[in-house]
């Protein structure tokens, strides 16, 4: 069997030190303040639901786990920019025993093909994708978007690899992977920096006028902002012409001052983890979002500002079938302790597996009943004891 929850603490210390996701936004902004609500969207509660303190998916799946690196494509759009993609898949074996981890270049597992695709960038995936393939999903992870500081083209370049990734898996697979990937029911999700990417795909859209008057604004705030944060954030508004420029009049060409969704049709539900983009944003472009959303926040989040980013995005996303989960008393780094992760990973089966494999039957596994049995999660925004 392939990468088990329990054996985390052995095998994901060395990964999760890698996983370098720093802050990604300002403790105290002038963004408005969102008001404690519980999501619209509640999947079902089962009366059989576990008891406390278990997160029964977790556990491994019933699939070993394959990957496959090496696989790179060339945007000949953007001037033919390399996308280098690690895949992970179900997989068969004929070893016995399994081998830990992903197998390398395994033979894809037919049975359950095509699975369900979930996108994100490889740093984030190497993280939670094992897990997911041995639920039955294909993850394909963009390799080298990393955290960036201050905000700059990464915005449209991280979103746009991620699209260009689909596209292509959708298009061209590997020939390894043919008939494996079922492409047209795709999801995203990732953490910080990628946490952003994912909840670009929710269909937001960038608020031009909102971002430049948050960034004018910013020296007179008060309380103060650490100029720190005034650099990170708006950095780029000094130069927001060339910005524009980079990201072309495909994704800036409006009737009504918002840009472009950086999203695709195929992309069916996100899961954006410790997201940021507020100042981005804003409350109009929040409110073109579309599609199922699940975010994951700690509320003691003061990188990616618990509320000021986390529930503020949440509050002001236009559909009504988004769910927010409050890790009470985590903060950012939570992604590097082995049983929050667990947790996470627990939650990303749930809610794709409810939206993508059609399992309606885990809709309660990510309820507000199920939230309700752990005295360190809350269903929405926390608003403290």
């Amino acid at each position: 069997m392939t990468l088990s929850i329990a054996r985390w603490p052995r095998i994901m210390i060395p990964i999760l030190t890698s996983l370098v996701l720093p802050a990604c936004g300002p403790a105290e902004t002038t963004t408005p303040q969102p008001t404690a609500t519980v999501a619209q969207h509640t999947p079902a509660a089962s009366e059989a639901t576990r008891e406390p303190g278990v997160f029964p998916l977790s556990e491994p799946g019933p699939y070993h786990v394959g990957i496959l690196r090496g696989v790179a494509f060339d945007d000949a759009s953007r001037g033919g920019r390399e996308v280098g993609l690690t895949i992970w898949y179900p997989a068969v074996t004929s070893q016995d025993p399994a081998p830990e981890g992903p197998i390398p270049d395994a033979t894809a597992d037919p049975t359950g093909a095509p699975y369900p695709l979930i996108v994100s960038s490889s740093k984030v995936g190497f993280v939670f994708a094992p897990h997911l393939a041995s639920h039955g999903f294909v993850v394909v992870g963009v390799n080298g978007l990393d955290y960036y500081i201050p905000w700059d083209q990464n915005l449209i370049d991280q979103p746009l690899d991620i699209l260009f990734a689909l596209d292509r898996v959708a298009s061209a697979p590997p020939e390894e992977l043919a008939g494996v990937i079922e492409a047209d029911n795709a999801g995203a999700m990732g953490y910080s920096f990628d946490g952003y990417n994912a909840l670009a795909m929710s269909g937001a859209r960038i608020d031009p006028s909102f971002y430049l008057a948050q960034c004018a604004d910013a020296p007179s705030m008060d309380p103060a902002l650490d100029p720190f944060w005034i650099d990170y954030y708006c950095r780029m508004s000094s130069e927001w012409g060339q910005f524009s420029a980079h990201a072309g009049e495909t994704i800036t060409g409006s009737d009504d001052g918002l840009w472009q969704p950086m999203t695709d049709e195929r992309i069916r539900a996100v899961m954006p983890m410790a997201p940021e983009g507020a100042w981005l944003f804003g409350e109009r472009g929040l409110a073109a979002v579309d599609r199922p959303t699940l975010v994951i926040a700690a509320t003691e989040d003061r990188d990616c500002d618990y509320n000021r980013e986390a529930v503020y995005l949440y509050e002001h996303m236009g559909t009504s079938d988004r769910a927010m989960i409050s890790f009470v008393g985590r903060d950012h780094m939570m992604v590097f302790q082995p049983e929050m992760v667990a947790r996470m990973a627990h939650f990303a089966v749930a809610f794709f597996g409810f939206h993508l494999q059609g399992r309606e039957d885990l809709g309660r596994y990510f309820s507000q009943d199920f939230v309700a049995q752990h005295d360190d999660l809350v269903w929405g925004a926390y608003a403290g004891e």
